[in-house]
């Protein structure tokens, strides 16, 4: 099935509470004809205009080819949690590659908060940074685990933006019976992703990048130049740029190999009154919690609470989001299991074996940055930096990401989705024991 149109219509942003509410930006053109640049950077999410907004700054000359819209995927469409660290702790991260490299790695993603924490002060970015992530542990026997976390953080990498939370004060922050402890990081936030995306859009244009959209590109022969083969249309470039995640597709077997796409699930409820939300979720912190499928919640300018939670791991999205949701949602919160949900919306994230970025250099002038793996919003606008130094030719932080070991998912394209299916099934029932 085809990714960018099994469950959206071509051309058209998804039903989402983000869309109702975004400020809209004229459709850009379709490409037609034979176009020549320095740069043809492929995708329009966070990825692809963090990239061709930070080329275009450098000088460059930039095309940016999007299939659908700016910002379609899931950069439009997450919980616009913006997290510290990269998407496995420092623990996990110093067995994985060393201390030296995982405090390598810790720097990058402080860089990566402060990117987005800037741009969203941009006048073309309509959409604010709200600090504060409260991370929630769901099990009794993962809270001294975070109580020593917050020490190593606090001691070890001179971080002093997070605390530990015991669970009366948990209580009182996150009113849910569901949580018996866990952590506030004040150096994290959140923000509308899509708001961001289209603000990120404007930016390129004011730098002079040329924004394609209805560009689904069809084949990518890498060369010096390389060529970029679209319906009705080639692009000529001396670099190109990936920046696809979930929706890659078959456009190149070798990235196909190490990310692979899933899908999840938001809604969002009726507005409530301040009151109503300061007795659910105080100071307008965002909320992530421990379960493997992650829930994630925060509450929208106008009240309403935007809650995330549950996966699928095949193409459709199911019938009914907003009772797929509701689920999890009552499980958190007894006293909204009859809720209004006015918004339920589905999106396509790409993952990777060990949850780390896939970095890598496919060819001498063609790169590939995907596979953030729910923790896009801070990490592929990074991306889009370090891919911009790298053709400037400054590629240290691309090789500090680009060294991370990378897995493959087992079974090839065909037999990946029932492992995973497997194995996702596996941890959702550890969740529950």
């Amino acid at each position: 099935m085809d990714l960018l149109t099994v469950n959206d219509r071509a051309g058209q942003y998804p039903a989402s509470y983000y869309a109702a509410c975004a400020t809209p930006l004229p459709p850009f053109p379709v490409p037609e004809g034979a176009l020549r640049c320095d740069v043809c950077v492929v995708g329009g999410g966070f990825m692809g205009l963090s990239t061709a907004l930070e080329l275009a700054q450098r000088g460059y000359d930039v095309v940016l080819l999007e299939a659908q819209r700016v910002g379609f995927g899931a950069s439009g469409r997450n919980g616009g949690q913006v997290g510290q660290g990269q998407r496995l702790d420092q623990d996990d991260l110093e067995d994985l590659v060393g201390k030296d490299h995982a405090r390598q790695l810790w720097q990058i993603a402080n860089q990566s908060v402060d990117l987005v924490r800037e741009r969203a002060k941009s006048p073309l970015v309509e959409a604010d940074f709200n600090d504060g992530i409260i991370h929630a542990d769901h099990r009794e026997r993962y809270v001294p685990h975070s109580r020593s976390y917050v020490e190593k953080l606090n001691s070890t990498y001179g971080y002093d933006k997070i605390r530990f939370l015991d669970r009366d004060e948990m209580r009182h922050m996150v009113n849910s019976p569901a949580y018996h402890g866990g952590t506030l990081d004040m150096g994290a936030g959140h923000i509308d992703p899509l708001q961001y995306a289209l603000g990120l859009a404007r930016m390129c244009q004011a730098a002079g990048v040329r924004i394609y959209e209805g560009a689904r590109v069809n084949q990518i022969d890498q060369g010096a130049p390389a060529k970029v083969n679209l319906a009705g249309a080639d692009v000529t470039a001396d670099y190109v740029v990936m920046g696809m995640n979930g929706y890659l597709g078959d456009l190149e077997a070798q990235v196909a190999r190490h990310v692979m796409p899933i899908n999840n699930y938001i809604v969002a409820t009726a507005p409530m009154t301040p009151d109503q939300q300061e007795t659910l979720l105080r100071h307008n912190h965002a909320v992530a919690d421990s379960k493997f499928v992650v829930n994630y919640f925060r509450f929208s300018p106008d009240n309403r609470l935007l809650f995330g939670g549950t996966e699928s791991y095949r193409y459709r999205f199911p019938s009914d989001i907003a009772a797929k949701v509701r689920k999890p949602l009552a499980e958190i919160y007894p006293q909204l299991a009859d809720v209004q949900i006015d918004y339920a919306w589905g999106g396509t994230l790409g993952i990777t074996m060990n949850r780390m970025p896939h970095v890598t250099r496919l060819s001498g002038n063609v790169l590939s940055l995907s596979g953030f793996s729910g923790h896009g919003v801070a990490m592929a606008s990074l991306a889009g930096q370090i891919a911009a130094e790298t053709i400037a030719g400054q590629a240290e932080r691309f090789d500090v990401m680009a060294k991370v070991p990378k897995l493959r998912f087992p079974g090839g394209p065909r037999l990946r989705t029932p492992l995973l299916i497997a194995a996702m099934l596996w941890y959702s029932l550890r969740d529950k024991l």
